[in-house]
């Protein structure tokens, strides 16, 4: 079945390489192959990287896994241009060609200007970097050209309203954040219908929260006797109608098994399930989580080698589960190589790549409140 939106595209759901099977730090190419092949097996195309994902190995591993071994019509792949790869428009040209010789592609089918939010999107502006990629796509090396964002409704409307030539739009979009003031999922949602711009969905499962649920929303989830936490997050995305594509960072085989076991025929939530997810929602209010997605952007800023998402995950942790295990864990393992909260010299550098405008720095004392009086 070929999707709506872009013929090319088989069905509705791609293939996240932002997260990938990993072995002594190290992309494990035999899982990952092995996901590759099932992926294509059962019907699938679409396959979603950027030039940083992995540390820099995501667009290698699909070459080796992928591109090197399938003829170019059996998959769609998209790549991005990420703001800290670049700061004149000069060297904008040789990064995607790079780009290119590093996938082993001649083009790419969807090329986006990546995590666009009011102060990134200056930036492109400044540099003519939308102008640069449309080049490319006269030139035949990109095919489709869009934009990937993080920030609120008023700024996309301000991007498709001066740019009019993007082509699709993929934002974080899942049923937590979806009334989120700070994510504003439906109205982003909502401006890419006003603009009939198709929507890519990254961040289904928010980074898996919304599959290791609080004991009560799983409850909730079980009592519809139909799928897991994980079916029910991707579902939930892919069934509004301007949604082209739903994509999962899947990190092993058998996360891969189960999803392609939902999405291969995929259906639509039905009403019971619907408010079953509202339900949820309201549990997941009540809790007051931090809403890190642990893409690890601002790892790369912090000059305190903090490692921010699992410290974040850790606070989760202990206000969801209160246990133990997150001390030990805090402790021994996500502080052993790398800076505790108190660490933070406030910096800001993080909050400046932050996908989701978390205030890193203010979250950070509240973890070194939680932690680092015991120590």
């Amino acid at each position: 079945m070929s999707n709506k939106f872009f013929g090319e595209v088989k069905k509705n759901f791609g293939f996240g390489c932002m997260r990938l099977p990993m072995k002594n730090n190290e992309v494990d190419y035999a899982e990952f192959t092995k996901m590759v092949d099932t992926f294509i097996e059962n019907g699938f195309n679409y396959f979603d990287t950027a030039h940083g994902y992995v540390s820099g190995k995501s667009e290698t591993a699909l070459r080796d896994c992928l591109t090197s071994r399938y003829p170019r019509s059996a998959y769609i792949l998209t790549d991005k241009l990420s703001t800290h790869h670049f700061n004149r428009q000069e060297e904008i040209r040789p990064l995607f060609e790079s780009q290119l010789a590093v996938c082993g592609v001649e083009y790419f089918d969807f090329y986006l200007m990546h995590a666009q939010d009011a102060n990134i999107y200056e930036k492109y502006k400044k540099l003519n970097a939308y102008e640069t990629a449309l080049e490319f796509k006269k030139e035949g090396k990109i095919k489709h050209f869009g934009i990937s964002f993080h920030d609120k409704a008023d700024v996309l409307d301000k991007i498709l309203t001066e740019y009019p030539q993007v082509e699709v739009v993929q934002i974080q979009f899942n049923y937590v954040d979806y009334e989120d003031a700070s994510v504003e999922s439906r109205k982003c949602y909502e401006v890419c219908e006003k603009h009939g711009k198709p929507v890519i969905v990254m961040e289904p499962v928010k980074g898996g929260s919304l599959v290791q649920l609080p004991d009560a929303a799983k409850e909730i989830l079980d009592g519809l006797h139909g799928g897991s936490p994980a079916s029910y997050a991707i579902r939930f995305a892919a069934s509004f109608p301007n949604v082209m594509t739903v994509l999962s960072g899947m990190g092993d085989m058998d996360m891969m098994t189960e999803n392609i076991g939902f999405m291969k025929d995929f259906v639509p939530l039905n009403d019971t399930e619907k408010k079953a997810i509202e339900q949820v929602c309201e549990i997941f209010r009540s809790q007051n989580l931090i809403p890190c997605t642990a893409c690890r952007y601002c790892m790369e800023r912090c000059p305190q080698n903090i490692s921010i998402p699992d410290l974040f995950a850790c606070l989760n942790s202990k206000k969801q589960f209160n246990n133990w295990n997150t001390d030990y864990y805090y402790e021994n393992i996500h502080t052993k190589n790398g800076g505790k909260a108190s660490d933070c010299i406030k910096c800001g550098k993080c909050e400046q790549i932050c996908p989701q405008h978390l205030e890193i720095c203010r979250l950070l004392t509240e973890v070194a409140n939680e932690f680092d009086k015991k120590s």
